[in-house]
């Protein structure tokens, strides 16, 4: 049967450590680099008695209850077994002791010192010393001789001594080793050992093998070496019979020879890869207690074969991970690929490679580097039988002392042979595991712990029981379980607890919930699973659970017990979590090969519209690792974490596509420290997770404290300001693409949250573009400004201008209105999927049909007449379409702004014209505020009144779906910042032209919404009975217009610019009543006469339009009165 090797554990902080077992095999003893010792009665000991000897332990040895050890202090102390008492100092050196060995009946201990000195010292009367001098640099390591005759050392000098204990006379010297000048800085600590018993053999590790010399011959006697040794050996142990011995090396294999036949028995290799320091042979059995240069401590058990009849071939080269439960495959039946840490199934490359009828077990695929030296038999007439090969002298060529006879590596080449396999080797996959658990094999164990609470599992000979306690006690208090039915996986959520356990010969595998927050006296139900199928992983959602079983099945079933939909699973699942409606799997979707895990995964949501959202995607892993963790953030967003530490979250904003968002590596303190995750929460942005010391996971007792890490994406510079604020952006967005996720699906969130992130990240943004300002990037500002809000766009729009960018100010004015057309065109569809839109809006304002039918009219004379327009038009178009609802450049056009005065116009200075007042430009006097301006297309606009009109044509029609009708709503917020561009109006004058501008918005803008032509059954408005008695004046003043559109546009401008008294008096004229001529007479001259009080005007409403205050809606007479002549046009 092959070794077993068993899961290593902490032992002790970094730094070299040692181990011994004591003289009955019952305990292991270790010291380390953090000057204690600790007694572990067995690997799995999670309280193992401690001992502190000093600042630092460099070696320990145990025998007759004397505990001797060589500490920092250079000093060798003895401390009574098992106790730890003080028992004094036996010897002193001038520096620090290496090692220290007792002899074979426990009386004397020789200590190897870093002043060249080795010295023999009697356990009971320390003044009986004998001093070796002889080395030239420090001692590192000794063996006794058994028979108390000769004491072997070795030394950074590169010699190998063996002395005459009686007269402190070198016997031999061999230099062996490669010269040092310290023990830090030797390549091997080369422990060297004698044969037991007999002591005939001394056993000398040298480079890649071990070299046996013959007692008192002292003659080299043979090499014992390996072809998977690819590193130095560095410590080497006789098994208590002499037969066997084994070998560790600096990285970390483990190699059992049986000395007789010079045949490698054991091959394996550490899980990570550290040098061996400490390798000891159990007293009685056949167990290897071994230490790394990391502080671990790792058992081997059921080291060769008791019987000692197993071959070469029947060697199994195994690696098994610190998560020895994570893999399937059996043991038996598994190779190692050394160089890559990994196991494989032989099965899964055996067929065509290793002949059919033998079984796996006979003969095993060497793996690794040597695999192209490996000869593989094929079982036919031609296939020989192993023995016979090793005693057919034909077969053999003459034995040498050093060959390694019986190695299946030098057997001669057969007659036929099968090519054999020489590519990447298969990964054992890995076993299913629930979240948050800590592993199956201990006694006291978590089998979750996640933001709900923890559940704690206790298996020992008191007592068999489960233990459930909450972080909120209010869900629910404290519950004590027995766990009579060996309950194995657990999950647990704010409505219940959910166990289940593996089938045994008489029960079947079973499903047992407790529901707790059942409002019925029976909270809980057992199912059990068909016969052979057992349940493998667990999970609890809101108003489900889940269990995935063997069979690759997925079963659903509510919180009450009734079983709802079943599906089969793509392959062996490895993991499942629950939230909310969500549902997400882990499985192997194939084989992986050198390390890989090759894993898929499927994300579900189970609510009322069941879908289905990944379908089986790879789940990317970093290179080598594994699946620790999966679950959701508090907030619902899935994440997993891998062995590597990198926690990875699905991000929804990307296609659903999986970012590292955290390296838990980067807060460890040591190599072999971790972070066992039990939480996460987007907002605040906190991985909550467990620090373990020396291990994966933590212990039950004492509780263990929970730390919070910090989130970082893994962007590039981000020491430089501008990397970590690109990373600070991105993170920002990623970990608030929850909010969108949970509008979309109709659940409640903070709008204030949402943002509160949207400043944070235009707050970066502005950063990022002033710094990039600052070094003259201004193509890296556009970028920037494209990611802006509106808003942000025009403070951008703004620092350009003041910091004499400007042509960066024109870029972003651009950009500002590129932003306003596809806001708009948005807004557009959307309205356009809504029926019933409208009417929502309308709700408490005159809703006749008449008042929607009235522009349908003009919209079609605004068609038509479009048709008129230059090619300018189309050019200007979308300059002004964005006043619809989207105010934004309009900080741009303000005349006092720094870009302006200096001469530089961005695209879309107007100066300041309301886009609502259909046709300003073309008034003579309002556009001499612009005639001082240039370097703008829009300037050029009063050379034509007739392209004036048609642009403003054409601005009303692409703005119109914008504005929602007669709805004096408030401006969008983005107005806020644009209002940081124009000039404060006084309150009274505000109020003023909210009453204005109200029923003005909705002549020029609704008539897309109403594509369909009505004929208009209105009587007269007053803006007609105006229109008509000043048609003279205005195609006086403007000879060129031929159009009907044109005269009721410009009457149109003509006709807003009266008081509110003035129109009052025409709509009611049109009713019936008179207008006085004086009135008519004043409203001509204010027409005619007061153009720059005109412009002020328009400046005055353009800015009531931007105030991001809310406006008092007018009363619903108002509103009729005012609409009546806004739509009637004929």
């Amino acid at each position: 049967m092959p070794a077993t090797q068993k899961p290593m554990r902490y032992g002790h902080t970094e730094g070299h450590t040692d181990v011994c077992f004591d003289d009955s095999g019952s305990c292991i003893v270790t010291c380390g680099s953090d000057g204690d010792v600790r007694i572990w009665e067995d690997l799995d000991d999670d309280d193992p008695k401690s001992i502190n000897v000093g600042e630092k332990a460099y070696s320990c040895a145990l025998k007759n209850g004397k505990l001797v050890t060589a500490v920092s202090n250079n000093t060798v102390q003895v401390h009574t077994f098992p106790e730890g008492v003080p028992d004094g100092i036996l010897t002193r050196f001038t520096t620090n002791a290496n090692h220290v060995v007792f002899n074979g009946d426990g009386a004397k201990i020789a200590a190897g010192s870093s002043d060249f000195l080795v010295k023999v010292v009697d356990v009971v009367d320390c003044s009986q010393q004998k001093t070796f001098r002889g080395h030239d640099a420090p001692v590192l390591s000794l063996s006794f001789d058994p028979k108390d005759i000769f004491l072997a050392s070795a030394s950074c000098d590169g010699s190998v001594k063996v002395w005459q204990i009686s007269d402190q006379t070198c016997a031999i010297s061999w230099p062996l080793l490669q010269k040092c000048n310290d023990v830090i800085n030797a390549k091997s600590i080369c422990r060297l050992a004698w044969q037991p018993k007999s002591g005939k053999l001394l056993a000398v590790p040298v480079e890649k093998s071990v070299k046996l010399y013959r007692r008192e011959t002292w003659s080299n006697q043979f090499d014992l070496s390996d072809n998977f040794i690819s590193q130095t050996l560095n410590i080497v142990t006789w098994s208590p019979c002499g037969q066997y011995l084994a070998a560790g090396s600096i990285n970390g294999l483990i190699i059992v020879w049986n000395v007789e036949t010079k045949d490698c028995m054991e091959r394996v290799k550490h899980e990570k890869g550290y040098a061996i320091c400490g390798l000891s042979w159990h007293p009685t059995c056949g167990q290897i207690a071994y230490t790394d240069a990391e502080g671990n401590l790792g058992v081997l058990e059921n080291v060769c074969d008791p019987s000692g009849k197993m071959s070469s071939s029947k060697v199994s080269s195994r690696v098994e991970k610190v998560y020895n439960d994570l893999f399937d495959g059996e043991d038996t039946s598994s190779a190692g690929d050394f160089l890559n840490d990994n196991a494989v199934e032989t099965r899964s490359f055996s067929k065509g490679i290793i002949n059919d009828e033998e079984d796996d077990d006979d003969l095993m695929l060497a793996s690794g580097r040597p695999r192209q030296r490996s000869h593989i038999l094929e079982d036919d007439e031609n296939s020989v039988d192993v023995t016979m090969i090793k005693t057919g002298s034909s077969f053999l060529k003459e034995e040498e002392e050093d060959d390694q006879a019986g190695s299946i590596h030098n057997l001669p080449v057969v007659t036929s042979q099968r090519p054999f396999y020489d590519g990447p080797m298969p990964t054992p996959r890995q076993k299913p595991f629930q979240s948050g658990s800590t592993p199956l094999h201990l006694t006291h164990r978590f089998m979750v712990w996640n933001s709900i609470g923890i559940i704690r599992c206790y298996n020992d000979e008191q007592d068999n029981a489960i233990d459930v306690e909450f972080h909120d006690t209010s869900i629910h208090h404290a519950t004590h379980l027995a766990n009579t039915l060996n309950y194995t996986v657990a999950d647990l959520s704010h409505e219940a607890v959910l166990l289940a356990c593996e089938s045994t010969d008489e029960l079947a595998s079973k499903l047992h919930c407790l529901h707790f927050s059942s409002w019925d006296s029976s909270k809980e139900w057992i199912v059990d699973m068909p016969q052979n199928e057992n349940i493998e992983a667990i999970c609890l959602g809101q108003g489900w659970a889940a269990a995935a079983t063997s069979a690759l099945l997925l079963r659903l079933f509510t919180i009450g017990g009734v079983q709802k939909e079943v599906f089969s699973l793509p392959g062996p699942v490895v993991s499942v979590a629950g939230h909310g409606e969500q549902l997400v799997i882990v499985y192997h979707r194939g084989t992986g090969f050198d390390g890989d895990q090759c894993l898929g995964v499927q994300l579900l949501e189970l609510g009322k519209k069941k879908k289905q959202i990944l379908h089986g995607d790879p789940l990317p892993l970093t290179r080598k690792s594994y699946l620790v963790w999966l679950g959701f953030s508090a907030e619902g967003t899935p994440f997993y974490v891998d062995s590597e530490g990198i926690v990875r979250m699905l991000n929804r904003g990307l296609g659903h596509t999986w970012t590292p968002v955290c390296n838990t590596r980067e807060h460890c303190k040591g190599k072999s420290d971790h972070y066992w995750v039990v939480g996460i929460h987007e907002n605040p942005q906190q991985l909550r997770c467990i620090p373990c010391k020396g291990s994966r996971f933590p212990p039950t007792l004492p509780r263990p404290a929970v730390a919070v890490l910090p989130f970082k994406l893994p962007y590039c510079q981000t020491a430089t300001e501008k990397g970590q604020m690109e990373e600070q952006y991105w993170r920002s967005v990623m970990f608030h693409n929850h909010l969108d996720y949970l509008a979309k699906n109709g659940y409640e969130y903070e709008e204030s949250t949402k943002n509160q992130a949207i400043k944070e990240q235009q707050e970066l943004l502005m950063k990022m573009l002033a710094l990039s300002c600052k070094l003259e990037r201004e193509f890296r500002c556009v970028e920037l400004a494209d990611l802006m809000t509106q808003n942000a766009v025009n403070l951008a729009i703004k620092y350009a201008s003041r910091s004499r960018r400007l042509i960066l100010a024109q870029r972003l004015s651009e950009l500002a209105v590129e932003k306003a057309a596809e806001s708009a065109a948005a807004q557009a569809k959307e309205e356009e999927e809504e029926e019933d839109f409208r009417k929502k809006l309308n709700v408490g304002y005159s809703n006749t049909p008449t008042e929607w039918s009235q522009p349908r009219l003009r919209n079609q004379v605004e068609e038509d007449s479009e048709d008129t327009g230059e090619a300018d038009d189309t050019e200007e178009k979308p300059e002004i379409h964005q006043h619809g609802e989207n105010p934004f450049f309009k900080s741009v056009n303000s005349s006092d702004m720094p870009a302006i005065k200096s001469g530089a116009v961005t695209s879309s200075n107007q100066g300041r014209i309301n886009p609502f007042k259909v046709s300003g430009n073309s008034k003579e006097p309002s556009i001499s505020v612009n005639s001082v301006r240039s370097a703008n297309i829009l300037d050029n606009m009063n050379k034509s009144s007739k392209k004036s009109t048609a642009l403003n044509r054409a601005t009303n029609y692409e703005k119109s779906p914008v504005i929602k009708p007669l709805v004096p709503k408030p401006k969008s917020k983005q107005a806020s910042a644009a209002s940081f561009f124009r000039k404060r109006t006084s309150q009274a004058d505000r109020t003023e032209e909210v009453k204005e501008e109200n029923p003005k918005n909705p002549s020029s803008e609704t008539p897309a919404m109403c594509p369909q032509k009505t004929e208009n059954q209105r009587p007269k408005t007053g803006f007609q009975m105006w229109l008509e008695e000043n048609r003279c004046n205005i195609l006086s003043d403007n000879p060129d217009f031929s159009d009907e559109a044109d005269i009721i546009k410009e009457g149109m401008v003509r006709f807003r610019v009266l008081s509110t008294e003035e129109r009052k008096a025409w709509a009611a004229k049109a009713k019936g009543g008179t207008a006085s001529d004086g009135a008519e007479e004043k409203k001509r001259k204010r027409v005619f006469d007061d153009s720059h009080e005109t412009e002020n005007q328009k400046e005055k409403t353009k800015e009531n339009l931007n105030l991001p205050k809310k406006q008092k809606a007018l009363d619903l007479s108002t509103n009729q009165k005012l609409s009546a002549f806004a739509f009637n046009q004929e």
